[in-house]
């Protein structure tokens, strides 16, 4: 079997609607209120809000339970709808805000990425969109196996020979049991494409075993036979935003960059 042949169609899909749907919830355990914590001089969700819009995404939206998110996204010119408090993921979030848009591809992008890449974006888009035969895609990143080998905060996949996930896991996976160093370490980033019926479908499913085990949800999809199509980055700035640790980090990343 031959990876999927993904065609670069321009800057806009006339025959294909994707939105973007950032989940922004207010009551993060590590760092509540995280979303609206300034970096570089802006929120942080604005700043994940302004690299989304430059994607080929034909809208983007913020899912918030807060409404304190919401009057900071409305004062800067961005577009947000209020959902339940109760969701226990982004993800079920942001099927309350989109099922009544119109729309065939769905990209969830974390509220907590500010450095996300847009190339990333767009690549995630041009897969969807130029073929069928993915119903859900993710990305990932060549990381050092020492670096992240040993830390559960960082989510690693093992991917087929095809670029389909095989499994996410907080271990280290693949294990090098004969360290023959000759199998990569890939860093799951928290980026994902739907199709807008197997995002339904997703968030319909019970939490599988494996979730509930690694705290993952998207081993729901694999435990559910929901093939996961995962492209390689090459992003090297982008992180996720969970600690007041993590936003010194990114201020000074910011410096350099800004």
């Amino acid at each position: 079997m031959s990876k999927p042949m993904l065609v670069n169609t321009g800057s806009k899909y006339a025959d294909r609607k994707v939105i973007i749907c950032i989940p922004a919830r207010y009551g993060s355990t590590r760092f509540p209120g995280k979303s609206l914590a300034i970096l570089a001089g802006k929120p942080i969700i604005q700043w994940v809000y302004e690299r989304a819009i430059k994607s080929k995404a034909d809208d983007v939206i913020i899912a918030t339970d807060n409404e304190k998110i919401a009057e900071t996204v409305n004062n800067f010119g961005g577009k947000s709808i209020m959902t339940s408090p109760e969701h226990i993921s982004g993800t079920d979030r942001i099927w309350e805000a989109v099922q009544k848009i119109d729309c065939d591809i769905v990209i969830n992008v974390q509220g907590d990425e500010p450095l996300i890449d847009i190339a990333t974006i767009d690549r995630l888009i041009d897969a969807l969109s130029s073929n069928p035969e993915i119903e859900m895609g993710t990305v990932a990143v060549k990381s050092d196996r020492s670096v992240i080998g040993s830390d559960p905060n960082a989510v690693k996949v093992v991917l087929s020979n095809q670029n389909y996930a095989i499994y996410f896991s907080r271990s280290e996976v693949p294990y090098d049991r004969n360290n023959t160093g000759g199998y990569p370490i890939y860093l799951h980033m928290g980026i994902y494409g739907f199709r807008r019926d197997i995002l339904k479908r997703f968030v319909e499913l019970p939490p599988s075993l494996l979730e509930r085990c690694e705290s993952l949800e998207q081993l729901r999809a694999l435990d559910n036979g929901i093939k996961i199509f995962t492209i390689i980055s090459e992003e090297k700035n982008g992180f996720g935003i969970d600690t007041p640790e993590d936003l010194e980090k990114a201020e000074e990343i910011f410096k350099q960059i800004y």
